[in-house]
């Protein structure tokens, strides 16, 4: 094939739909289903049907234009083969790059911490519920599971990697069978109470921090436009709003299925009484279902998904670390992987120990840095930055994005006060 055949051939297949771009869309999508979606249920229903329909609304826009804005900024980097740490470098230098370095780490790390108080939480609601065992002290078990995963993670780096993968589709089919098992169940119960129109609008903003953080796909969107770039060259973006959009409708989709279903079979009073046990919505409908498909299959889920989710988040953290303090130490970077492990396994035990609720975790620590990175910072280059000029969002698109950004920051700073 000579040079011209394949530009046209590149240039044709930006332009359609191909079962590769199938494939990407489905890798973004298992990187945002994750333990975040498990706890979406209690906060996104928690306000009652209605506000949970506008929440469903904006998800899809909110997710599209966040994704595909960040994907057009790491294509805005000189080099081909640029990552979002190289590109932030290329466009604000090495101050700018040591700013998103850290913003990374604080983004993924209480994620981290999150995922040690869920599997906690999980593991003994199974054993004092379907086993019927007593509860194992809570330092105990919290400190023998964050080791054993920790240790996959350390010990078989590749393998657990491979697992989580595999382990990603699998879980959409039963999260899936779940939503559809859950059908007969459904009630009117959320939509019987009358709401409080005046209070509609707080209640939506207030649950925009868990939006953000479970379908968050951010972490893979570099790697993933990379390959686009270096597959599409100046086709790239035109491939990367295309199935970064296919994979928000499929979120749209199949994960507010699943929180419908789960709220419509449930009373607000269930959903209050989860957040208060402060476990998943699955281990809740393991504890409270007369059916043994949901009693055991439940929690099995849960801790497959917050078990997979471990795996790249601490990978994630512990690298983010490593490149903070290897930049203002003289320690080897052997010393410095081993300090920066045990200093992520202590806080995380520690953390799981004194099980502070999930919920309040995620809004307050979790999402605001995910909001900063993914809403916020491509919208300020595409305003800044000359390489942004030909990636620029329309204007609407623009606002809308920043609104999200600053509506899911401001409301955690209003929730802590």
């Amino acid at each position: 094939m000579n040079t011209t055949t394949k530009v046209l051939s590149t240039t044709q297949s930006a332009g359609k739909w191909t079962y590769k771009d199938f494939v990407w869309s489905l890798s973004l999508f298992g990187t945002a289903v994750g333990a975040g979606v498990l706890f979406l249920p209690i906060k996104a229903g928690a306000g009652g049907f209605w506000p949970l329909v506008i929440l469903a609304l904006l998800a899809a826009p909110m997710t599209w234009f966040a994704h595909k804005g960040l994907a057009r900024f790491v294509l805005s980097a000189s080099k081909p083969d640029s990552d979002i740490t190289d590109t932030v470098e290329e466009h604000f230098g090495k101050t700018g790059a040591n700013l998103i370095t850290f913003a990374y780490f604080f983004a993924i790390y209480p994620i981290v911490l999150i995922y040690g108080v869920g599997i906690t939480n999980t593991v003994d609601s199974f054993l004092v519920h379907q086993v019927g065992m007593a509860s194992i002290p809570r330092w105990l078990l919290s400190g023998a599971l964050i080791t054993a995963m920790t240790a996959g993670v350390v010990f078989g780096k590749e393998l657990m990697l491979k697992a989580t993968s595999a382990m990603v589709y699998p879980l959409v089919f039963i999260l899936l069978a779940l939503s559809l098992f859950l059908i007969p169940d459904w009630n009117t119960s959320m939509m019987e109470s009358s709401p409080d129109w005046s209070s509609l609008p707080l209640v939506v903003w207030l649950a925009i921090p868990i939006i953000v953080f479970s379908f968050n796909h951010s972490p893979i969107i570099s790697q993933f436009t990379k390959v686009q770039r270096l597959e599409h060259g100046d086709k790239a973006v035109a491939k990367t709003d295309m199935i970064t959009a296919g994979s928000a409708m499929m979120l749209m989709g199949f994960v507010m299925f699943f929180v419908f279903s789960v709220v419509l079979s449930l009373t607000p009073e269930q959903l209050h009484m989860a957040q208060e046990q402060n476990i998943s919505v699955l281990s809740y409908l393991a504890n409270v279902h007369e059916s043994p498909l949901i009693s055991y299959l439940g929690p099995i889920v849960a801790f497959a998904a917050i078990t997979s989710s471990y795996f790249g988040h601490f990978l994630g953290a512990h690298e983010g670390l490593v490149g903070l303090v290897k930049s203002r130490s003289q320690l080897s970077t052997t010393k410095i992987e081993k300090i920066s492990l045990l200093f992520i396994v202590l806080t995380t035990w520690v953390i799981a120990i004194i099980n502070p609720s999930i919920l309040g975790m995620i809004e307050t620590m979790g999402a605001p840095m995910i909001a900063a990175i993914l809403f916020i910072l491509p919208v300020f280059a595409m305003r800044n930055v000359p390489a942004m000029a030909k990636y620029k969002t329309s204007a609407p698109v623009q606002i809308f994005t920043v609104i999200c950004g600053f509506a899911a920051i401001s409301s955690v700073i209003y929730g802590a006060l």
